[in-house]
């Protein structure tokens, strides 16, 4: 797969594996931008069975729980990673139910979106 990213990384998670591979995107916006550069194409190789995921940053920075903290980077991850043995429409409502809970009753801040696609 050839893939450009910019601001959040793409992250891959091999069939049968406990680890997520992380592959940063260039550090600056897709829009106008006083220093922007040509976005970098990356190569993975991507073998049946493995998944991979784009995501705003938007579900990471909600706030919520019971202390209003911030949702995490390491625990998006974890979700993750405890969804991979589910089909991907599973994995939807994980990621959905679990963003709804952690937020509760606070305002969504930001933009959420998660794609996900398996091999």
């Amino acid at each position: 797969m050839n893939f450009g990213c910019a601001n959040n990384p793409l992250w891959v998670i091999r069939k049968d594996s406990s680890e997520i591979e992380e592959y940063k995107g260039d550090k600056q916006p897709i829009g106008k931008f006083a220093y922007s550069d040509n976005f970098k194409t990356q190569k993975i190789q991507l073998n049946p069975g493995d998944s991979f995921y784009l995501f705003s940053n938007g579900y990471a920075d909600q706030f919520g729980g019971e202390k209003g903290k911030k949702f995490k980077g390491v625990n998006f991850k974890k979700l993750l990673l405890s969804a991979q043995g589910k089909t991907l429409e599973e994995q939807m409502k994980i990621i959905d139910t679990t963003f709804e809970e952690w937020r509760s009753s606070i305002e969504q801040l930001d933009d959420v979106c998660v794609i996900g696609v398996r091999v």
